[in-house]
């Protein structure tokens, strides 16, 4: 295994100077670093990144724990991460917990033994007991994209709530009273927020006897389960509020199969969308959260709480993104949207 010295010997100067070199730390002129970084790549040296973080206390590593790295949202989410720990600095580990607890627990155990720096998390549960775990280690964190019960926290998220209200309000407008949502699971706090944005619509304006809603699961399989049952009923919607993405993937594939179309026979609009490469006719109507934005904010947030000095009183922060609505033909009236104040309105 090639050392420090190896490469010292290599470029005819001392093992100070590589470590210099590689730590960025200390003068050296450019001649003498363009000889260590040609010794190093000529010799293959790869520095002994545990050794030098049992120094500084810092692994330069953060994690990403997040619920579903099928759901295009997340990567989204995951770029903008990305994007801002490279320019500070520091790597990410990313890891998937398919909005399961018993995951999330397994790997905040494994990330604190990793001595990661710091944590982002998409918690599975809005009573999260990583939260508790992530704090006995005094392990900087900060939630993204849902709200947690745990005061002293800091949170990053879209409006769920003020985004349902809005799309909800948009179908009610277009004349449709029978509305149904499709929503994830309830102990998840952006199913819940969903739903008490639908209801607030409905009932605002008097259609509190008509409120439908149904929670399940972030995913396609749940989608189109909880289509089919809804066109099982006697009464059945005309419009359907799919609660995210893949729910509404698989509403629509629920649908071809009972042979409904959208929107000639039920309306449909969705939360966070489905992105315009993934479709060859991109044509939902949704809610969009600005992902990218919010995974590079709370990376932001994060590491600033990582460079904090010591005992340093904290100010924590809950950061709440505005929504933006795409209006396409899946609702039955292209970009006929109602007059969306206060968030911005963006139009395809």
């Amino acid at each position: 295994m090639t050392t420090i010295h190896d490469v010292a010997k290599k470029a005819g100067v001392a093992p100070i100077t590589v470590s210099r070199v590689i730590n960025n730390s200390g003068y050296v002129s450019e001649a003498l670093r363009a000889k260590v970084n040609a010794a190093i790549e000529e010799l293959g040296y790869v520095p002994n990144v545990l050794a030098r973080s049992l120094k500084s206390k810092r692994t330069n590593t953060i994690a990403l724990v997040f619920t579903d790295i099928t759901n295009p949202f997340f990567n989204v989410m995951a770029r903008g991460v990305e994007d801002a720990a490279s320019d500070a600095g520091f790597n990410v580990i990313f890891c998937n917990t398919d909005e399961s607890q018993e995951q999330e627990l397994k790997y905040i155990h494994l990330l604190l033994q990793k001595q990661v720096d710091g944590i982002l998390l998409v918690p599975a549960d809005i009573q999260s007991k990583s939260i508790d775990i992530i704090r006995e280690q005094e392990t900087p964190l900060v939630i993204v994209d849902r709200r947690v019960t745990h005061e002293d926290v800091d949170i990053v998220r879209g409006d769920s709530e003020g985004g349902a209200y809005q799309i909800t309000k948009y179908l009610i407008d277009l004349g449709h009273r029978r509305i149904s949502l499709l929503t994830g699971p309830q102990q998840v706090s952006t199913a819940e927020d969903r739903v008490q944005g639908y209801k607030r619509a409905m009932k605002t304006h008097g259609l509190q006897d008509y409120i439908d809603y149904h929670y399940g699961f972030f995913n396609q399989h749940s989608g189109a389960v909880q289509t089919r049952m809804l066109f099982s009923r006697d009464v059945k919607p005309t419009a359907i509020f799919a609660g995210n993405n893949l729910i509404s993937i698989g509403a629509l594939a629920a649908l071809r199969e009972l042979q409904l179309k959208v929107p000639e026979n039920v309306a449909m609009v969705c939360f966070d969308g489905i992105p315009d490469n993934l479709s060859s006719l991109p044509f939902m109507t949704a809610v969009l959260q600005p992902s990218y934005e919010m995974g590079k904010k709370a990376t932001e947030l994060l590491i600033e709480r990582i460079q904090a000095k010591p005992n340093m009183p904290i100010d924590y922060q809950e950061i709440v993104f505005p929504c933006e609505y795409i209006f396409r033909d899946s609702s039955g009236a292209r970009l006929a949207g109602p007059n969306i104040t206060d968030t911005k309105n963006k139009e395809s």
